[in-house]
């Protein structure tokens, strides 16, 4: 039975205390209970502090595989590459001992890659550990996004990894394409850590939650999904 716990905080210094004692006892359960464990990770200014923490903890990393929620379809050495982010932050001190798997790779676009990086991800433990999702104030979560060219094969494949084509209001206005998590590879996950900020994706958020068309809000199909455990994790 999938369950959805909320769990709000006075500040972000106080979700990034709880976010990170959580995530390094999913981390030390997983490498105790299956020999490794399996860290999915978003992008974003919410995990950032968290990820830092991690990196300095004497954990047995080299039993540690961590993995992108989505990417854009851009070089690492891009401003906006989630990768970029992710061995600035996660990867670093302790952390950088940890066996990284990217979604961008050579193939000039995120469908001729497909293969390659459903591939790299079919190696994966599973179930995941833990999966750090996002949200825009579009309703999108990982890259899924509403009414995106993908969308629909995203939320109904078999498979983990599925290349997207969305609009990026919030970012650049233009259409970019994406590799993401497919919504069964995000129920496979032990717990999903949705992290939220401010009072208006916490509009969107409840918005998402009472129902409504999937599509227009592609987080309402994580919410909404019989088998995912939820934790959302909220501060002003």
């Amino acid at each position: 039975m999938a369950t959805l716990v909320e769990k709000f905080f006075d500040n972000k210094d106080a979700l990034t205390k709880e976010l990170s004692a959580t995530l390094e006892q999913s981390l030390r359960d997983g490498i105790k209970n299956d020999g490794r464990a399996v860290l999915m990770v978003s992008g974003g200014s919410s995990p950032a502090p968290a990820y830092k923490h991690l990196s300095t903890l004497d954990l047995d990393w080299q039993h540690v595989d961590v993995a992108m929620v989505d990417e854009r379809w851009v070089d690492s050495s891009h401003e906006k590459s989630n990768e970029a982010f992710i061995k600035s932050t996660l990867l670093q001190n302790h952390g950088s001992a940890a066996n990284f798997i990217t979604m961008k790779n050579t193939a000039a676009t995120a469908q001729q890659g497909t293969q390659e990086c459903e591939a790299a991800y079919s190696e994966l433990k599973i179930p995941y550990d833990v999966t750090i999702l996002g949200m825009g104030p579009d309703g999108h979560t990982a890259s899924l996004f509403p009414n995106a060219n993908g969308l629909e094969h995203g939320l109904t494949t078999t498979q983990s990894v599925c290349a997207i084509n969305a609009i990026e209001s919030e970012v650049t206005g233009s259409i970019t394409e994406r590799m993401t998590l497919t919504l069964n590879a995000i129920a496979q996950s032990k717990v999903v850590k949705l992290l939220i900020s401010g009072e208006e994706k916490l509009a969107v958020y409840k918005q998402a939650k009472a129902g409504g068309d999937i599509n227009d809000m592609p987080l309402r199909a994580v919410l909404n999904h019989p088998s995912i455990n939820i934790e959302v994790y909220w501060a002003p």
